[in-house]
């Protein structure tokens, strides 16, 4: 686990950046008066999440790999920073829905039913806490394992 420090380290960042946006967003107004515009603006927060996975390969890079880092050894330091995170995100999932924006659901069920996006049946069904946790499940390994793709090309540094 000690090899494993610096993963655990950033995953937990990124669960903490998460729950600073969802605060942000309710903040803003993203969650109730300007609900209508949610999904636009929260796609934003890919900035801070791919900056995170930059910021941890080359920590890893530094501290663990004494500056030089394989595209490989990238790739798998990032991909357990997404396990981690991906582990995490039901525990994250569940303090925003439970404490942070309580009122997010029946905001967003609103806002679809009388917009015609969706029926209230079909709303309920898609708007709540047990759907987003396995959203977020299934979401976190994909987009964090093509992040992870990405950001270990740029971060790798071989002797030379």
């Amino acid at each position: 686990m000690n090899n494993l420090k610096i993963e655990l380290k950033w995953a937990v960042i990124f669960i903490l950046m998460g729950l600073v946006w969802v605060l942000l967003e309710k903040s803003f107004g993203l969650h109730d008066r300007f609900i209508s515009k949610h999904a636009i603006y929260t796609n934003i927060v890919a900035i801070p999440s791919i900056a995170i996975y930059i910021f941890a390969l080359l920590d890893k890079r530094k501290n663990h790999y004494k500056g030089q880092m394989t595209y490989l050894q990238g790739v798998y330091s990032g991909l357990i920073i997404t396990l981690f995170v991906t582990l995490l995100t039901p525990i994250s999932q569940f303090l925003t829905t439970m404490y942070i924006t309580p009122d997010y659901f029946p905001n967003i069920i609103e806002y679809t039913v009388n917009s015609g996006q969706m029926t209230q049946d079909e709303a309920k069904v898609y708007f709540n806490l047990e759907n987003y946790i396995y959203q977020s499940v299934l979401f976190a390994p994909i987009v964090g394992t093509i992040t992870t793709l990405v950001v270990a090309i740029f971060t790798r540094k071989n002797k030379g």
